[in-house]
Protein backbone atom coordinates (compact mmCIF):
# COMPACT_ATOMS: atom_id res chain seq x y z
CA UNK A 1 0.00 0.00 0.00
CA UNK A 2 1.33 3.60 -1.28
CA UNK A 3 2.38 6.16 1.59
CA UNK A 4 -0.94 7.92 2.98
CA UNK A 5 -3.28 5.21 1.37
CA UNK A 6 -6.16 3.78 3.41
CA UNK A 7 -8.14 0.98 2.45
CA UNK A 8 -11.04 0.93 -0.47
CA UNK A 9 -8.79 3.29 -2.67
CA UNK A 10 -8.42 6.34 -0.34
CA UNK A 11 -5.66 8.91 0.25
CA UNK A 12 -5.29 10.68 3.41
CA UNK A 13 -5.76 13.95 2.93
CA UNK A 14 -2.35 16.53 3.30
CA UNK A 15 -4.73 19.32 4.64
CA UNK A 16 -8.13 19.72 4.71
CA UNK A 17 -11.04 22.39 2.93
CA UNK A 18 -12.95 24.46 5.18
CA UNK A 19 -14.98 23.05 7.88
CA UNK A 20 -17.68 24.13 10.46
CA UNK A 21 -18.92 22.36 13.03
CA UNK A 22 -20.99 25.00 15.14
CA UNK A 23 -23.32 25.72 13.02
CA UNK A 24 -25.03 23.64 10.95
CA UNK A 25 -24.96 26.31 7.56
CA UNK A 26 -25.89 24.07 4.69
CA UNK A 27 -29.05 21.33 4.94
CA UNK A 28 -26.80 18.57 4.70
CA UNK A 29 -24.61 19.02 7.60
CA UNK A 30 -27.93 19.32 9.86
CA UNK A 31 -28.06 16.39 12.32
CA UNK A 32 -29.29 13.39 10.99
CA UNK A 33 -33.21 12.17 11.45
CA UNK A 34 -32.84 9.78 14.55
CA UNK A 35 -33.05 5.80 13.23
CA UNK A 36 -35.89 4.59 12.69
CA UNK A 37 -36.92 1.40 15.24
CA UNK A 38 -38.89 -0.41 12.51
CA UNK A 39 -38.05 -3.78 10.27
CA UNK A 40 -36.30 -3.06 6.47
CA UNK A 41 -39.88 -4.12 5.44
CA UNK A 42 -42.40 -2.05 7.71
CA UNK A 43 -39.37 1.23 6.65
CA UNK A 44 -39.79 0.45 2.86
CA UNK A 45 -43.95 -0.27 3.07
CA UNK A 46 -43.68 3.35 4.84
CA UNK A 47 -42.34 4.92 2.35
CA UNK A 48 -45.00 3.52 0.04
CA UNK A 49 -43.18 0.78 -1.49
CA UNK A 50 -46.33 -1.83 -2.47
CA UNK A 51 -45.71 -5.41 -1.31
CA UNK A 52 -45.52 -6.91 -5.07
CA UNK A 53 -42.32 -4.45 -5.45
CA UNK A 54 -40.58 -6.28 -2.65
CA UNK A 55 -38.06 -9.04 -2.60
CA UNK A 56 -38.52 -11.87 -0.16
CA UNK A 57 -36.13 -10.50 2.01
CA UNK A 58 -38.06 -7.45 2.57
CA UNK A 59 -36.25 -5.11 0.88
CA UNK A 60 -37.31 -2.95 -2.63
CA UNK A 61 -36.66 -5.07 -5.78
CA UNK A 62 -34.71 -1.47 -7.03
CA UNK A 63 -34.46 -3.40 -10.98
CA UNK A 64 -38.36 -2.94 -11.13
CA UNK A 65 -38.45 0.41 -9.00
CA UNK A 66 -36.21 1.59 -11.98
CA UNK A 67 -37.27 0.22 -14.66
CA UNK A 68 -40.96 1.63 -14.00
CA UNK A 69 -39.70 5.36 -12.57
CA UNK A 70 -42.11 8.07 -13.95
CA UNK A 71 -39.05 10.24 -14.47
CA UNK A 72 -39.66 10.44 -18.24
CA UNK A 73 -43.02 12.23 -17.70
CA UNK A 74 -41.25 15.43 -16.88
CA UNK A 75 -37.54 14.94 -18.21
CA UNK A 76 -36.03 13.77 -21.60
CA UNK A 77 -32.92 11.05 -21.05
CA UNK A 78 -29.60 13.21 -20.50
CA UNK A 79 -26.91 13.04 -23.47
CA UNK A 80 -23.53 11.03 -22.70
CA UNK A 81 -20.92 13.49 -23.93
CA UNK A 82 -17.60 12.46 -25.02
CA UNK A 83 -15.03 15.09 -23.57
CA UNK A 84 -12.84 15.00 -26.30
CA UNK A 85 -9.56 17.27 -24.90
CA UNK A 86 -9.65 15.74 -21.14
CA UNK A 87 -9.82 11.99 -23.13
CA UNK A 88 -7.15 12.91 -25.21
CA UNK A 89 -5.29 14.26 -22.24
CA UNK A 90 -5.36 11.18 -19.83
CA UNK A 91 -5.68 8.49 -23.31
CA UNK A 92 -8.79 7.02 -22.56
CA UNK A 93 -12.55 7.54 -23.65
CA UNK A 94 -13.98 10.09 -20.57
CA UNK A 95 -17.90 10.54 -21.07
CA UNK A 96 -19.44 13.17 -19.43
CA UNK A 97 -23.39 12.15 -18.08
CA UNK A 98 -25.16 15.70 -18.72
CA UNK A 99 -27.21 16.07 -15.50
CA UNK A 100 -26.39 19.30 -15.28
CA UNK A 101 -28.75 19.61 -18.63
CA UNK A 102 -32.16 18.70 -16.72
CA UNK A 103 -34.50 21.87 -16.15
CA UNK A 104 -33.47 22.31 -12.72
CA UNK A 105 -29.83 22.08 -13.55
CA UNK A 106 -29.18 18.89 -11.33
CA UNK A 107 -29.78 14.91 -11.13
CA UNK A 108 -31.77 15.90 -8.15
CA UNK A 109 -35.14 16.06 -9.96
CA UNK A 110 -35.35 12.53 -11.12
CA UNK A 111 -35.82 11.42 -7.60
CA UNK A 112 -37.79 14.21 -6.24
CA UNK A 113 -40.16 14.00 -9.18
CA UNK A 114 -40.22 9.92 -8.67
CA UNK A 115 -41.41 10.20 -5.35
CA UNK A 116 -44.03 12.75 -5.78
CA UNK A 117 -45.53 10.94 -8.68
CA UNK A 118 -46.06 7.92 -6.98
CA UNK A 119 -47.74 9.75 -3.59
CA UNK A 120 -51.90 8.83 -3.13
CA UNK A 121 -54.07 11.17 -4.38
CA UNK A 122 -54.80 12.01 -0.87
CA UNK A 123 -51.27 12.80 -0.10
CA UNK A 124 -51.02 15.11 -3.13
CA UNK A 125 -54.45 16.26 -1.90
CA UNK A 126 -52.98 17.34 1.12
CA UNK A 127 -49.10 18.39 0.14
CA UNK A 128 -45.69 17.71 0.37
CA UNK A 129 -42.30 19.61 2.05
CA UNK A 130 -38.77 19.29 2.25
CA UNK A 131 -36.09 21.37 4.29
CA UNK A 132 -33.80 22.34 1.65
CA UNK A 133 -32.38 25.55 -0.16
CA UNK A 134 -29.96 23.68 -2.98
CA UNK A 135 -30.58 21.37 -5.55
CA UNK A 136 -33.36 19.17 -3.91
CA UNK A 137 -35.51 22.41 -2.80
CA UNK A 138 -35.89 23.42 -6.72
CA UNK A 139 -36.59 19.52 -7.71
CA UNK A 140 -39.35 19.44 -5.38
CA UNK A 141 -40.69 22.51 -6.52
CA UNK A 142 -40.58 22.01 -10.08
CA UNK A 143 -42.45 18.68 -9.70
CA UNK A 144 -45.07 19.92 -7.49
CA UNK A 145 -45.66 22.54 -9.92
CA UNK A 146 -45.53 20.01 -13.09
CA UNK A 147 -48.06 17.70 -10.88
CA UNK A 148 -49.91 20.91 -9.23
CA UNK A 149 -49.19 19.73 -5.41
CA UNK A 150 -48.92 22.20 -2.85
CA UNK A 151 -45.13 22.21 -2.07
CA UNK A 152 -43.53 24.09 1.02
CA UNK A 153 -39.79 24.43 1.50
CA UNK A 154 -38.40 25.39 4.53
CA UNK A 155 -34.94 27.01 4.81
CA UNK A 156 -33.21 29.44 7.62
CA UNK A 157 -33.71 32.84 7.81
CA UNK A 158 -30.28 33.89 6.50
CA UNK A 159 -30.37 32.17 3.08
CA UNK A 160 -29.55 33.83 0.36
CA UNK A 161 -32.27 35.39 -1.76
CA UNK A 162 -31.12 34.34 -5.63
CA UNK A 163 -32.12 30.81 -3.40
CA UNK A 164 -35.35 30.79 -2.16
CA UNK A 165 -36.36 33.04 -5.30
CA UNK A 166 -35.63 30.23 -7.01
CA UNK A 167 -37.51 27.61 -5.02
CA UNK A 168 -40.87 30.89 -5.26
CA UNK A 169 -40.27 31.59 -8.88
CA UNK A 170 -41.19 27.65 -9.67
CA UNK A 171 -44.20 28.00 -7.47
CA UNK A 172 -43.23 26.57 -3.90
CA UNK A 173 -43.96 28.19 -0.90
CA UNK A 174 -40.73 29.13 1.13
CA UNK A 175 -40.94 29.56 5.03
CA UNK A 176 -37.90 30.94 6.37
CA UNK A 177 -37.39 29.95 9.93
CA UNK A 178 -34.16 29.19 12.21
CA UNK A 179 -30.24 30.22 12.08
CA UNK A 180 -29.46 27.41 10.91
CA UNK A 181 -30.15 23.94 9.15
CA UNK A 182 -31.16 21.83 12.01
CA UNK A 183 -33.66 24.91 13.35
CA UNK A 184 -35.22 24.68 9.61
CA UNK A 185 -35.09 20.98 9.83
CA UNK A 186 -37.07 20.92 13.13
CA UNK A 187 -39.59 23.21 11.73
CA UNK A 188 -40.01 21.22 8.65
CA UNK A 189 -40.87 18.32 10.77
CA UNK A 190 -43.36 20.23 12.81
CA UNK A 191 -44.99 21.70 10.03
CA UNK A 192 -45.32 18.39 8.66
CA UNK A 193 -46.88 16.51 11.31
CA UNK A 194 -49.48 19.38 12.32
CA UNK A 195 -50.70 19.40 8.67
CA UNK A 196 -50.52 16.25 7.38
CA UNK A 197 -47.45 16.71 4.85
CA UNK A 198 -45.98 14.39 2.90
CA UNK A 199 -42.02 15.06 3.89
CA UNK A 200 -39.77 14.30 0.78
CA UNK A 201 -36.16 12.99 1.85
CA UNK A 202 -33.20 14.12 -0.62
CA UNK A 203 -31.54 10.42 -0.94
CA UNK A 204 -32.80 7.95 1.88
CA UNK A 205 -36.37 6.84 0.09
CA UNK A 206 -36.49 3.73 -1.90
CA UNK A 207 -38.47 5.92 -4.96
CA UNK A 208 -35.45 8.97 -4.54
CA UNK A 209 -33.22 6.02 -4.86
CA UNK A 210 -34.97 4.41 -8.03
CA UNK A 211 -35.37 8.11 -9.68
CA UNK A 212 -31.74 8.94 -9.35
CA UNK A 213 -31.35 4.76 -10.40
CA UNK A 214 -32.60 5.74 -14.15
CA UNK A 215 -29.29 7.37 -14.84
CA UNK A 216 -27.62 3.86 -14.72
CA UNK A 217 -30.24 2.65 -16.89
CA UNK A 218 -29.51 5.33 -19.40
CA UNK A 219 -25.75 4.95 -19.33
CA UNK A 220 -26.17 1.32 -19.79
CA UNK A 221 -28.26 1.57 -23.18
CA UNK A 222 -25.93 4.82 -24.24
CA UNK A 223 -22.10 3.57 -23.30
CA UNK A 224 -20.03 0.94 -25.14
CA UNK A 225 -20.56 -2.04 -22.31
CA UNK A 226 -17.69 -3.62 -24.14
CA UNK A 227 -15.39 -0.93 -23.53
CA UNK A 228 -17.15 0.38 -20.28
CA UNK A 229 -14.70 0.24 -17.34
CA UNK A 230 -16.12 2.49 -14.35
CA UNK A 231 -18.89 4.92 -13.81
CA UNK A 232 -17.99 7.61 -11.31
CA UNK A 233 -20.65 8.86 -8.94
CA UNK A 234 -20.38 11.66 -6.60
CA UNK A 235 -21.15 11.02 -2.93
CA UNK A 236 -23.21 12.95 -0.56
CA UNK A 237 -25.86 10.94 1.20
CA UNK A 238 -25.77 8.15 -1.21
CA UNK A 239 -29.07 8.43 -3.25
CA UNK A 240 -27.07 8.82 -6.76
CA UNK A 241 -24.32 5.95 -6.26
CA UNK A 242 -27.01 3.74 -4.80
CA UNK A 243 -29.46 4.02 -7.54
CA UNK A 244 -26.91 4.12 -10.79
CA UNK A 245 -24.67 1.12 -9.08
CA UNK A 246 -27.42 -1.30 -7.79
CA UNK A 247 -29.33 -1.56 -11.39
CA UNK A 248 -25.68 -1.11 -13.20
CA UNK A 249 -24.51 -4.27 -10.95
CA UNK A 250 -27.64 -6.19 -11.82
CA UNK A 251 -27.50 -5.31 -15.50
CA UNK A 252 -23.82 -5.06 -16.03
CA UNK A 253 -21.68 -6.80 -13.05
CA UNK A 254 -18.33 -6.21 -14.65
CA UNK A 255 -18.54 -2.62 -14.80
CA UNK A 256 -16.96 -1.09 -11.09
CA UNK A 257 -19.32 1.53 -9.40
CA UNK A 258 -17.08 4.05 -8.10
CA UNK A 259 -17.52 7.10 -5.41
CA UNK A 260 -16.36 10.08 -4.99
CA UNK A 261 -15.95 12.08 -2.08
CA UNK A 262 -13.87 14.90 -0.55
CA UNK A 263 -11.21 14.43 2.24
CA UNK A 264 -13.19 16.07 4.59
CA UNK A 265 -16.47 15.00 3.49
CA UNK A 266 -16.21 11.54 3.61
CA UNK A 267 -19.16 9.70 5.29
CA UNK A 268 -19.20 7.01 3.25
CA UNK A 269 -15.55 6.06 3.56
CA UNK A 270 -15.60 5.97 6.62
CA UNK A 271 -18.97 3.97 7.18
CA UNK A 272 -17.58 0.94 4.56
CA UNK A 273 -14.23 0.92 6.56
CA UNK A 274 -16.55 0.70 9.36
CA UNK A 275 -19.32 -1.82 8.65
CA UNK A 276 -22.11 0.74 9.84
CA UNK A 277 -23.17 4.43 8.99
CA UNK A 278 -20.52 6.75 10.93
CA UNK A 279 -21.84 10.76 11.57
CA UNK A 280 -18.92 13.00 10.80
CA UNK A 281 -18.25 15.56 13.94
CA UNK A 282 -17.80 17.79 11.24
CA UNK A 283 -17.57 18.04 7.39
CA UNK A 284 -15.83 20.66 4.59
CA UNK A 285 -18.10 23.08 2.48
CA UNK A 286 -16.73 23.91 -0.26
CA UNK A 287 -18.69 21.12 -2.08
CA UNK A 288 -21.50 21.82 -0.48
CA UNK A 289 -24.19 19.87 -2.40
CA UNK A 290 -22.42 16.71 -0.96
CA UNK A 291 -21.05 18.28 2.32
CA UNK A 292 -23.04 15.33 4.72
CA UNK A 293 -22.79 14.32 8.14
CA UNK A 294 -23.73 10.68 7.54
CA UNK A 295 -25.27 8.74 4.31
CA UNK A 296 -28.39 7.05 4.42
CA UNK A 297 -29.62 3.76 6.11
CA UNK A 298 -31.33 2.53 2.85
CA UNK A 299 -28.34 4.21 0.57
CA UNK A 300 -26.15 2.35 2.67
CA UNK A 301 -27.02 -0.93 2.87
CA UNK A 302 -26.86 -0.40 -1.13
CA UNK A 303 -23.74 0.90 -1.36
CA UNK A 304 -22.19 -1.97 0.93
CA UNK A 305 -22.99 -4.18 -1.67
CA UNK A 306 -22.50 -2.30 -4.86
CA UNK A 307 -19.86 0.41 -4.65
CA UNK A 308 -15.95 -0.91 -5.32
CA UNK A 309 -14.35 1.68 -4.39
CA UNK A 310 -14.55 5.24 -3.00
CA UNK A 311 -11.61 7.93 -4.10
CA UNK A 312 -11.00 10.84 -2.03
CA UNK A 313 -9.80 14.51 -3.79
CA UNK A 314 -9.34 17.73 -2.40
CA UNK A 315 -10.46 21.56 -3.27
CA UNK A 316 -8.03 21.60 -5.74
CA UNK A 317 -9.14 18.51 -7.59
CA UNK A 318 -11.99 19.64 -7.85
CA UNK A 319 -11.68 23.06 -9.41
CA UNK A 320 -9.51 21.42 -12.10
CA UNK A 321 -12.51 19.75 -13.11
CA UNK A 322 -14.86 22.66 -13.14
CA UNK A 323 -12.39 23.80 -15.62
CA UNK A 324 -11.94 20.53 -17.30
CA UNK A 325 -15.27 20.49 -17.85
CA UNK A 326 -15.37 24.06 -19.18
CA UNK A 327 -12.85 23.21 -21.75
CA UNK A 328 -14.66 20.39 -23.71
CA UNK A 329 -18.67 21.79 -23.24
CA UNK A 330 -18.37 25.43 -22.02
CA UNK A 331 -20.52 24.52 -19.45
CA UNK A 332 -19.39 25.25 -15.65
CA UNK A 333 -20.28 22.60 -13.10
CA UNK A 334 -20.93 23.57 -9.40
CA UNK A 335 -18.35 21.72 -7.13
CA UNK A 336 -20.47 18.71 -6.09
CA UNK A 337 -21.46 18.51 -9.79
CA UNK A 338 -17.52 18.33 -10.96
CA UNK A 339 -16.61 16.25 -7.81
CA UNK A 340 -17.14 12.57 -10.15
CA UNK A 341 -14.51 14.41 -12.39
CA UNK A 342 -12.32 15.29 -9.98
CA UNK A 343 -12.09 10.91 -8.96
CA UNK A 344 -11.91 9.78 -12.50
CA UNK A 345 -8.91 11.58 -13.20
CA UNK A 346 -7.44 10.40 -10.11
CA UNK A 347 -8.58 6.88 -10.93
CA UNK A 348 -6.36 6.88 -14.01
CA UNK A 349 -3.44 8.27 -12.70
CA UNK A 350 -3.68 5.10 -10.27
CA UNK A 351 -4.85 2.71 -12.76
CA UNK A 352 -2.56 3.31 -16.42
CA UNK A 353 -4.07 1.25 -18.85
CA UNK A 354 -2.18 0.72 -22.53
CA UNK A 355 -6.04 0.25 -23.91
CA UNK A 356 -6.96 4.00 -24.89
CA UNK A 357 -10.19 3.23 -25.73
CA UNK A 358 -11.43 1.74 -22.19
CA UNK A 359 -14.32 4.16 -21.69
CA UNK A 360 -15.08 5.94 -18.37
CA UNK A 361 -18.24 7.78 -17.16
CA UNK A 362 -18.36 10.68 -14.26
CA UNK A 363 -22.19 11.83 -13.87
CA UNK A 364 -21.67 15.38 -13.88
CA UNK A 365 -24.84 15.91 -11.45
CA UNK A 366 -25.35 19.57 -10.98
CA UNK A 367 -24.53 22.97 -12.57
CA UNK A 368 -25.93 25.17 -10.06
CA UNK A 369 -22.76 27.68 -9.55
CA UNK A 370 -22.70 30.90 -7.38
CA UNK A 371 -20.39 32.99 -10.07
CA UNK A 372 -19.02 34.77 -7.39
CA UNK A 373 -17.07 31.68 -6.95
CA UNK A 374 -15.79 31.67 -10.35
CA UNK A 375 -12.53 33.44 -9.07
CA UNK A 376 -11.50 30.89 -6.45
CA UNK A 377 -11.88 28.32 -9.06
CA UNK A 378 -9.95 29.77 -11.89
CA UNK A 379 -7.41 30.18 -9.48
CA UNK A 380 -6.90 27.00 -7.52
CA UNK A 381 -7.09 25.59 -10.64
CA UNK A 382 -3.82 25.42 -11.84
CA UNK A 383 -2.56 24.20 -8.40
CA UNK A 384 -5.53 21.20 -8.57
CA UNK A 385 -3.99 20.80 -12.33
CA UNK A 386 -0.71 20.10 -11.12
CA UNK A 387 0.46 23.35 -13.61
CA UNK A 388 1.18 25.69 -10.83
CA UNK A 389 3.28 25.15 -7.69
CA UNK A 390 3.77 27.37 -4.80
CA UNK A 391 7.00 27.81 -3.12
CA UNK A 392 8.62 29.62 -0.32
CA UNK A 393 12.14 31.08 -1.10
CA UNK A 394 14.66 32.19 1.34
CA UNK A 395 17.23 34.53 -0.30
CA UNK A 396 20.06 36.92 0.79
CA UNK A 397 19.14 40.24 1.15
CA UNK A 398 21.38 42.08 -1.18
CA UNK A 399 20.80 44.16 -4.60
CA UNK A 400 20.29 41.81 -7.28
CA UNK A 401 18.98 39.11 -5.13
CA UNK A 402 15.71 38.88 -6.90
CA UNK A 403 17.08 38.92 -10.48
CA UNK A 404 19.36 35.87 -9.37
CA UNK A 405 16.08 34.14 -8.21
CA UNK A 406 13.98 34.92 -11.38
CA UNK A 407 17.58 33.60 -13.23
CA UNK A 408 17.42 30.33 -10.87
CA UNK A 409 13.86 29.80 -12.20
CA UNK A 410 14.12 29.72 -15.67
CA UNK A 411 12.73 28.60 -17.98
CA UNK A 412 10.19 28.27 -15.81
CA UNK A 413 7.29 31.05 -15.99
CA UNK A 414 6.62 32.80 -12.41
CA UNK A 415 3.32 32.94 -12.07
CA UNK A 416 3.15 34.91 -8.62
CA UNK A 417 5.83 36.46 -6.87
CA UNK A 418 4.95 38.17 -3.52
CA UNK A 419 7.93 39.70 -0.95
CA UNK A 420 8.92 42.42 1.70
CA UNK A 421 11.53 43.34 3.37
CA UNK A 422 11.44 41.65 7.23
CA UNK A 423 15.16 41.67 7.74
CA UNK A 424 18.89 43.18 6.88
CA UNK A 425 20.14 39.29 6.09
CA UNK A 426 17.92 37.85 4.18
CA UNK A 427 14.03 38.00 2.74
CA UNK A 428 11.27 35.56 2.46
CA UNK A 429 9.46 35.19 -1.13
CA UNK A 430 6.56 33.81 -2.06
CA UNK A 431 7.01 32.71 -5.64
CA UNK A 432 4.29 30.83 -8.12
CA UNK A 433 5.64 28.93 -11.33
CA UNK A 434 3.95 27.24 -13.99
CA UNK A 435 5.00 23.62 -14.28
CA UNK A 436 4.12 21.01 -16.76
CA UNK A 437 1.71 18.24 -15.11
CA UNK A 438 3.69 15.36 -16.32
CA UNK A 439 6.94 16.63 -15.04
CA UNK A 440 5.99 18.77 -11.98
CA UNK A 441 7.38 16.60 -8.96
CA UNK A 442 10.98 15.94 -10.92
CA UNK A 443 10.93 19.76 -11.75
CA UNK A 444 10.25 20.96 -8.43
CA UNK A 445 12.63 18.99 -7.21
CA UNK A 446 15.25 19.79 -9.55
CA UNK A 447 14.36 23.70 -9.10
CA UNK A 448 14.42 23.17 -5.30
CA UNK A 449 18.30 21.40 -5.55
CA UNK A 450 19.71 24.71 -7.92
CA UNK A 451 18.38 26.87 -5.61
CA UNK A 452 20.05 25.57 -2.85
CA UNK A 453 23.67 25.73 -4.81
CA UNK A 454 22.63 29.47 -5.54
CA UNK A 455 22.62 29.78 -1.74
CA UNK A 456 18.84 30.12 -1.36
CA UNK A 457 16.45 27.54 0.53
CA UNK A 458 13.13 26.60 -1.01
CA UNK A 459 9.79 24.63 0.53
CA UNK A 460 7.33 23.64 -1.77
CA UNK A 461 4.04 25.05 -0.22
CA UNK A 462 1.28 24.17 -3.01
CA UNK A 463 -0.45 21.59 -0.48
CA UNK A 464 -0.85 24.21 2.55
CA UNK A 465 -4.06 25.28 2.73
CA UNK A 466 -2.94 28.55 4.35
CA UNK A 467 -0.66 29.71 2.17
CA UNK A 468 -3.17 29.21 -0.91
CA UNK A 469 -6.18 30.49 1.35
CA UNK A 470 -4.60 34.02 3.17
CA UNK A 471 -0.89 34.19 3.02
CA UNK A 472 -0.48 34.44 -0.62
CA UNK A 473 -2.07 38.00 -0.24
CA UNK A 474 -0.93 39.13 3.24
CA UNK A 475 2.96 38.12 2.37
CA UNK A 476 4.39 41.87 4.01
CA UNK A 477 7.06 41.42 6.64
CA UNK A 478 7.32 39.94 9.91
CA UNK A 479 5.03 41.20 12.88
CA UNK A 480 7.14 41.94 16.00
CA UNK A 481 3.46 41.29 18.19
CA UNK A 482 3.75 39.55 21.22
CA UNK A 483 2.25 36.39 22.34
CA UNK A 484 0.83 36.18 19.24
CA UNK A 485 -1.75 33.41 18.50
CA UNK A 486 -3.05 32.73 15.01
CA UNK A 487 -6.72 31.45 14.42
CA UNK A 488 -8.56 30.71 10.57
CA UNK A 489 -12.03 31.37 11.42
CA UNK A 490 -15.34 30.89 9.44
CA UNK A 491 -19.01 32.06 9.74
CA UNK A 492 -22.04 32.13 7.82
CA UNK A 493 -21.71 34.44 4.32
CA UNK A 494 -24.78 36.80 4.27
CA UNK A 495 -25.62 40.85 4.32
CA UNK A 496 -23.93 42.29 7.39
CA UNK A 497 -22.25 38.94 8.48
CA UNK A 498 -18.52 40.66 8.29
CA UNK A 499 -19.68 43.20 10.66
CA UNK A 500 -21.43 40.86 12.89
CA UNK A 501 -18.36 38.82 13.22
CA UNK A 502 -16.35 41.85 13.89
CA UNK A 503 -18.37 42.90 16.79
CA UNK A 504 -18.42 39.58 17.94
CA UNK A 505 -14.90 39.30 18.16
CA UNK A 506 -14.01 41.28 20.93
CA UNK A 507 -11.96 38.89 23.34
CA UNK A 508 -10.61 41.60 25.47
CA UNK A 509 -7.20 41.40 23.61
CA UNK A 510 -5.70 42.79 20.91
CA UNK A 511 -6.22 41.94 17.39
CA UNK A 512 -2.68 42.21 15.95
CA UNK A 513 -3.34 40.37 12.04
CA UNK A 514 -7.05 40.21 10.33
CA UNK A 515 -7.60 39.38 6.46
CA UNK A 516 -10.93 38.20 5.15
CA UNK A 517 -11.30 37.42 1.73
CA UNK A 518 -15.10 36.61 0.19
CA UNK A 519 -14.79 32.99 -1.82
CA UNK A 520 -18.63 33.63 -3.38
CA UNK A 521 -19.96 30.94 -1.34
CA UNK A 522 -21.89 30.66 1.85
CA UNK A 523 -19.24 30.52 4.20
CA UNK A 524 -17.01 33.65 5.40
CA UNK A 525 -12.90 33.05 6.01
CA UNK A 526 -11.02 35.40 8.60
CA UNK A 527 -7.53 34.87 9.12
CA UNK A 528 -6.93 37.17 12.65
CA UNK A 529 -3.83 37.11 15.31
CA UNK A 530 -4.36 38.02 18.56
CA UNK A 531 -2.61 38.88 21.60
CA UNK A 532 -2.56 36.44 24.61
CA UNK A 533 -0.41 37.62 27.66
CA UNK A 534 0.85 35.02 29.57
CA UNK A 535 -1.45 33.52 32.06
CA UNK A 536 -4.28 34.42 30.22
CA UNK A 537 -5.01 31.18 27.74
CA UNK A 538 -8.00 29.50 29.96
CA UNK A 539 -9.49 33.06 29.08
CA UNK A 540 -8.97 33.60 25.13
CA UNK A 541 -9.92 29.76 24.86
CA UNK A 542 -13.03 30.04 26.75
CA UNK A 543 -13.90 33.22 24.61
CA UNK A 544 -13.77 30.80 21.23
CA UNK A 545 -15.25 28.53 22.34
CA UNK A 546 -18.38 31.11 23.42
CA UNK A 547 -18.61 32.56 19.97
CA UNK A 548 -19.96 29.78 18.11
CA UNK A 549 -17.75 30.38 15.22
CA UNK A 550 -16.08 27.53 13.65
CA UNK A 551 -12.08 27.78 14.06
CA UNK A 552 -8.29 26.45 13.51
CA UNK A 553 -5.68 27.59 15.66
CA UNK A 554 -2.52 27.94 13.01
CA UNK A 555 0.10 29.42 15.06
CA UNK A 556 2.12 26.51 14.88
CA UNK A 557 1.66 26.75 10.93
CA UNK A 558 5.21 26.64 8.95
CA UNK A 559 3.60 29.42 6.69
CA UNK A 560 3.01 31.64 9.10
CA UNK A 561 6.60 30.98 10.65
CA UNK A 562 8.14 31.80 7.63
CA UNK A 563 6.56 34.85 6.90
CA UNK A 564 4.59 36.43 9.64
CA UNK A 565 6.84 35.70 12.84
CA UNK A 566 9.63 37.43 13.70
CA UNK A 567 13.25 35.82 13.36
CA UNK A 568 13.63 33.74 16.42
Amino acid sequence: MAEGEAPNGTHTPKTPTPKHASLALTEYTANPSPKPGSSPRERVQNAGVPESLLLPNGYPDYLRLISTAKVYQVIDETPLTHAINLSNRLECNVMLKREDLLPVFSFKLRGAYNKMAHLSEAERWKGVIACSAGNHAQGVAFSARKLRIPATITMPTGTPAIKHTNVTRMGGNVVLHGADFDEAKAECGRLSAMHGLTNIPPFDDPYVIAGQGTIGKEILQQADLDRLEAIFCCVGGGGLIAGTGVYMKRMAPHVKIIGVETYDANALVQSLKKGERVTLKDVGLFADGAAVKTVGEETFRICSEVVDEVIQVDTDDICAAIKDVFEDTRSILEPAGALSLAGLKKYVERNPSEDTRRQLVAVASGANMNFDRLRFVAERAAIGEKKEALLAVNIPERPGAFAHLVAGVNPMNVTEFCYRYSTPASADVLIGISVPASTRERDIKDLIQRLEQDGMTARDLSGDELAKSHVRYLVGGRSNAENERLFAFEFPERGGALHKFLTTLQPGFNISLFHYRNYGGDIGKVLAGIQCPPGEEAGLEKFLRDIGYGYTEETNNETYKIFMRPVQ
